[in-house]
């Protein structure tokens, strides 16, 4: 058990941004174990692979280039790194939790017999006290994720098996480069075929179509996000219009979406997405841990609430008091003004 594996998913030969978080922080927990950081890389033509992957401290790429291997599917994935895997012998197997990496991860620790923690918001090693033997485990991983509808965090941890596989969700650890773009790493390409049969490739493509994100709260700078004290469908509308006006997008809390105030695809949150906007301002949002725990590593925080003592005004660098219809119709005022 010497390295750290993480899969990168690929769309074309672009790596996704989940695995180059993921890789990010598998170089922290590589460090602190004192083993190496190895990638796993699928895909058609991935000349262009090697260069986005190595600077987030990849110690080992492994690539596996074939054309049969262009777009996912389940069987040929599974079995090169279920091979891999066993090839290897990594202590801990990493993976987005993604469209792909819920279909591929749960597979792979069926075949494997590893268990699987799915949806983490966190990773940390830490001890173990082994009830069964007496000892402690050391340097185990720490598989952290809402549980219960996001009512509690639980802690997973995998003590008899290996790999300790964990899928992570997009936006929640942070991009580190830890190498220069010129390190150059070790590439190994491995022959696809030692790793599959023709069995495998029994689902064959015939169309492919893709729909693109309906928002872009991931990459934008500016959020404007809103919760139950926004009070409806119609009042999210302003929100909507302030973003337009700041070039950013619209997040909502659990509860506003719950409410039918916001599709699900804006929620932010343990239960959501994690963002990072420069400016985040947080409209008629009470400030539950479920929700800051996705906002609160923005840049500048504003709150807008009529309760002064409203829990996100904690956390908030500018508190404005007052209610959302009051607010927010002066500030799209302003910037219309000035726009």
């Amino acid at each position: 058990m010497n390295n750290i594996l993480v899969y990168c998913e690929l769309d074309g030969n672009k790596v996704a941004e989940v695995s180059m978080e993921l890789l990010s922080k598998g170089r922290q927990l590589a460090d602190t174990l004192g083993v190496e950081l190895h990638a796993a890389a699928l895909g058609y033509n991935l000349s262009a692979v090697p260069q986005q992957l190595v600077p987030y401290g990849v110690d080992t790429l492994h690539l596996f280039d074939d054309e049969r291997l262009a777009y996912y599917t389940t069987q040929p994935y599974t079995s090169v790194l279920c091979k891999l895997v066993k090839e290897e012998q990594p202590q801990i197997l990493l993976l987005g939790a993604t469209v792909v990496g819920r279909d591929l991860a749960p597979r792979l620790s069926s075949t494997l017999e590893s268990g699987l923690t799915a949806d983490c918001t966190a990773l940390e090693l830490g001890n173990y006290e082994d009830k069964k033997s007496g000892g402690t485990i050391e340097n185990l991983l720490y598989s952290i994720r809402p549980a219960f509808g996001g009512n509690i965090v639980a802690t997973i941890v995998n003590p008899y098996h290996r790999p300790q596989m964990a899928t992570v969700r997009e936006g929640v650890m942070p991009l580190i480069k830890s190498r220069p773009d010129s390190y150059e790493g070790k590439v190994v390409t491995h022959n696809v075929d030692d790793y599959v049969c023709d069995a495998d490739f029994a689902v064959h493509i015939i169309e492919r179509h893709v729909e693109p994100r309906k928002n872009n709260l991931k990459g934008a700078q500016v959020v404007v996000a809103g919760g139950y004290g926004v009070g409806s469908k119609e009042n999210f509308e302003m929100l909507h219009t302030l973003a337009h006006l700041l070039h950013g997008d619209v997040g909502a809390t659990r509860a506003a979406v719950d409410a039918g105030f916001a599709s699900h695809d804006r929620q932010i949150g343990q239960t959501g997405l994690t963002v990072r906007p420069k400016v985040y301002i947080a409209c008629g949002i009470s400030g539950q841990v479920q929700h800051i725990s996705g906002m609160q590593d923005s840049g500048i925080i504003i709150s807008v609430n009529s309760d002064p003592n409203a829990p996100i005004n904690s956390i908030a660098d500018y508190v404005i008091t007052g209610t959302v219809e009051e607010v927010v119709p002066k500030l799209i005022n302003f910037y219309q003004q000035k726009s």
